[in-house]
Parts: C-alpha cells; structure tokens; sequence
C-alpha cells in the first residue's frame, strides 16, 4: 500500500533535514548536503535559498580544507547566529547556571551562582531560578532575538513528558513543574531534562564517530547517573527520565544511599560512598557531599598505597561493573564514555570493573566494550540543552516555514 505525502510535509521534512545536515556539519558544501541528505541537488538549492532569504542559513567559507577546490574555496553554509536564540539552564548540587546561547550554538552571555540546593525553600529555589533567567533576558546584547526555547537540566528523575523534576537528590523538594513555572513567567516553551540524557545528546552532536548509534553515559560525581542512546535515539522511559543506573540494586540491603534505600550502585561508587570506605566509615552513616579537592587528594593516597583509600575505589569498580554487566546482558554491549570528575580516578576504578564487567553475561564480549573519559561535565550539558533547545527551534518553527505556519494558523 502506498502512502501519499502531503506537498507541505514533505517540504517540512526536506527543510529540516537541510537545517540538520548544516547543524551537524557547521559549515557543509551543497555537496555534503546531499551527500548526508539523499536530496537532490536542485532540492538543496531550492531550499537552501529559502532559507537564506528567511535569514536561517547563510553563506559562508567551507572550514575544511579537503573542500578547496583549485586553490578556491568552496561555498559552504552556515547557520545565521542571529536567527534565534535559546536559553540553557543547568540545576545541579548546591549551583544554578544559565546560557544565552545563539542559532549556531554559540553561548552570548552566561551566570552561575552557587546555591545552596539542600536547604533552600522550594519558594527560594524557583524565585532564583526565575530571577537569573529574568537578567539573563535583560541583558541580551542588541540584534540578539528574543529566546525561542528553555531547556532546564537537573539532577534526578524528570517525568517523560519533559515537563516536571519528579525526584533529586540535590533538594528535598518533589514534584517541581519548572517547565510550567518558566513558561507562565517568560511567555517562553520550556522542557525539564534529566542532566545525563543531555550529557548523551552532547556526546553524540560532539563526537559523532564514536558516539552514534548505541552508546552509554555514565555521570561519576556525587552520585551516579546514566544517559543511554540505543537504535539511535534518547532512552528515557515512558514515565521518567530513565536510565537510573546508579539505583540499579548492586547489594540487596546493603550501604545506604542518597535515595534512601540500600544497596544501590551509587552507594559503592558515588563520591560520598568511596570517601565513606576510604575513611572506614559505617555503610549507614548518612552521604554527606565531598569536595572535588578531596576527591583528588583521596585518588592521590589511593595511587601512592594500598589500604582503604585504594579498596575504596576498587569496590566502587566492582559495583560499576557488576551493573554494566547486567545492562548489557539485556542490550548489546556498546560504547562507554565515563563522564564527570570521578573520570580523574578512572585508571582507579577501571580494573576491577573490567574484572566484575567479564564475571557477568553481558561482559563475555567485555574486550569489544570501550571506554572513554570525559572529566567534566558541565559544558556537555550545557550543550545537550542548547541542542534540544536548538533542534526543536529547527524542527517545529523554522522547518514548516513562515507562509506555512501562517496558514496552519488561519485554518485554526
């Protein structure tokens, strides 16, 4: 059976993969367009006019010298940094920052306060997340348009529907509908994200060779989270955000957890539960947050010695590769990057999970499993944001077009 495709769906779709090959390529000939696209040349063409007349794509230098023909640069395109612009918001332990971000990716104006989430008032909370958008907004250099969308990153578990923090153990606050809070302030849509699905968004805009279409995220910091790309799309469950490896049951009743419950793998390999073991602590003594300077000062004890310093980190690889293992005995082993400061002591933790990792169904192909390091974490974030922010931009506003969202809007 054939299905018909509407002449305006169909220009929809071609405008939004033009826009996506430029966003993933930053500055493609038409060429590499439809190379990447499958489009015709004269489709390209056509489309790539419209949108720079629309002042969404311009005209610009090809950045890769492979593209110079004869001693002549190729003309490439561009995304117009003054097309629009987006907010990124970032909720974290005891911070709170915020980006201006234009339409090719790049941060105009930035805040970070330190805050401190796990006593604050749920009121306070949201009167200095409002206030810091509220100034980023009045600051906005002049030619910058107005922001078109708010992507907030937090700690913890999000509901599917990208609206509301359910949990985190950065505040004892639950059930915050931020989306719904920045929108009724700002007039602006919004979308609460889980911060290790955005860490998995980055990865794959910023390292597409490696990390493409199966890949897992694992956040090593103060507790322990995961983003999961599998069969080339975000996991994030049909309730929640998905994907709480760190919650994954390591030890049935075991140490105590930021969450509450026992045994979890943060409860082995979170920042507070190596410094809880390396300094011979009960497993019920209540996660206090350690510092990163701490952090460093422990591995360093741990590399010059033996003793609790250093079984306090290969316990944390045990857990962490006990969890692995059962992952990928329900999906294919894949791709690991290891995100965040604990990345630093890697070289700590990575023999005994690659021990534990082989002990399990899914390590027997542990050899073919990869891993990867990248210590800090915010900027990888911050970038999800900006792109989930960004692709909505490209597929929902700029894709149907002006003269067709007018129309939409005057069938209505």
């Amino acid at each position: 059976m054939t299905v018909a495709i509407r002449h305006d769906d169909l220009r929809r779709r071609n405008r939004a993969m033009v826009m996506a090959s430029v966003r993933r390529q930053r500055t493609p000939s038409r060429t590499e367009i439809a190379a990447a696209t499958g489009l015709s040349h004269s489709t390209i063409s056509a489309i790539s006019a419209d949108l720079i007349d629309e002042g969404i794509l311009i005209e610009t230098k090809a950045s890769d010298p492979r593209t110079i023909r004869r001693g002549r640069p190729q003309v490439a395109l561009g995304l117009s940094p003054d097309a629009a612009s987006v907010i990124a918001l970032v909720l974290s332990l005891n911070a709170l920052s915020a980006s201006l971000i234009d339409y090719s990716g790049e941060v105009i104006a930035q805040e970070t306060r330190r805050l401190p989430t796990l006593t604050l008032s749920r009121s306070d909370l949201v009167a200095d997340m409002v206030a810091m958008v509220q100034r980023l907004i009045a600051g906005r250099p002049f030619g910058v348009k107005p922001a078109a969308r708010i992507a907030l990153a937090v700690q913890g578990t999000t509901d599917a529907a990208a609206r509301a923090m359910l949990w985190s153990p950065i505040t004892p606050h639950s059930g915050i509908a931020f989306a719904d809070i920045l929108e009724d302030a700002f007039g602006i849509p919004a979308t609460v994200e889980n911060d290790c699905n955005m860490i998995a968004v980055a990865l794959r805009w910023h390292k597409p060779e490696r990390y493409r279409d199966d890949f897992i995220a694992i956040l090593l910091s103060h507790g322990i989270g995961m983003g999961m790309v599998l069969k080339g799309e975000l996991f994030t469950g049909t309730q929640s955000s998905g994907g709480e490896f760190g919650h994954l049951v390591h030890r049935p009743d075991g140490a105590l957890c930021r969450c509450g419950r026992r045994g979890c793998v943060e409860a082995y390999a979170g920042n507070y539960a190596i410094w809880r073991k390396a300094c011979e602590q009960s497993e019920d003594e209540l996660p206090v947050d350690i510092k990163d300077s701490d952090m460093i000062a422990l591995a360093a004890r741990a590399r010059a010695g033996g003793g609790a310093e250093r079984e306090a980190f290969r316990r944390a690889g045990e857990a962490l590769g006990f969890g692995l293992g059962s992952l990928f005995a329900l999906i294919d082993p894949a791709p690991v990057a290891i995100v965040g400061h604990g990345a630093l002591a890697f070289d700590l933790v990575e023999p005994a999970l690659r021990e534990a990792l082989a002990r399990t169904a899914g390590g027997q192909h542990s050899k073919a499993i990869s891993f990867d390091t990248e210590p800090d974490e915010m900027p990888l974030i911050r970038e999800g944001c900006a792109m989930r922010a960004l692709t909505f931009v490209d597929q929902n506003i700029f894709a149907p077009g002006l003269d067709q969202k007018s129309a939409e809007g005057s069938r209505e």
